[in-house]
């Protein structure tokens, strides 16, 4: 089991001063597992083997498009300790972002940038910020994870299961979008190489 260290894994809140993180736009998330605790599989051979708190995380990520209006997700991985994935807020109805000056992506929603109001905003406001659908995940597979530990023997978590903190980056163009997309495919292989995994 990695030990935490405390210092070398202390960070501050990244998150911009001031900035509405309910805004339209797509965001890149990290969130570890509390004490950076290995409980969702393990990497082989530069590829993520899922257990079955893995898999049921997994599910959790997939279900959050259905289960929350205005949220839609990206490119996701599971990692022995964190996931890093892609969370798209638009409007009510799918894609339906303001017009705020960055090129279309065919095929994928509007990416977040310094807005430059053309005119009147299709569809509505997102219905949860970033945060919101953060503390859902979390929420979610902390109770999935619980029941696992009670009826199915999982390990236990030390205290909570996430971190109470998360990592996010606010995606500006499609060109950091596809940088970002890519980072997060090759993740497991540069597992030994991550800031999470304590060497």
């Amino acid at each position: 089991m990695m030990q935490y260290n405390r210092e070398k894994h202390h960070r501050h809140s990244i998150r911009l001063p001031g900035y509405d993180y309910s805004k339209p736009g797509a965001y890149f998330v990290t969130i570890c597992t509390q004490n950076r605790e290995c409980l969702f599989g393990e990497i082989v051979v530069g590829e993520m083997v899922l257990n079955d708190a893995g898999w049921m995380v997994n599910i959790v990520w997939d279900e959050m498009q259905n289960n929350y209006p205005g949220v839609e997700t990206d490119e996701f991985i599971i990692m022995p300790n964190h996931i890093h994935g892609i969370i798209v807020l638009v409007g009510a109805g799918p894609r339906a972002c303001p017009d705020n000056g960055q090129p279309q992506i065919t095929g994928q929603p509007q990416i977040t940038g310094q807005p430059q109001i053309t005119g009147q905003p299709q569809g509505v406001a997102p219905t949860l910020s970033l945060p919101d659908v953060v503390h859902r995940f979390k929420t979610m597979t902390t109770k999935r994870y619980t029941d696992g530990v009670k009826q199915n023997g999982w390990p236990p978590y030390p205290g909570k299961l996430w971190q109470r903190n998360y990592w996010e980056h606010i995606i500006r163009d499609e060109h950091e979008l596809n940088r970002i997309r890519q980072y997060i495919r090759n993740n497991p292989m540069n597992w030994k190489n991550d800031d999470h995994f304590d060497k």
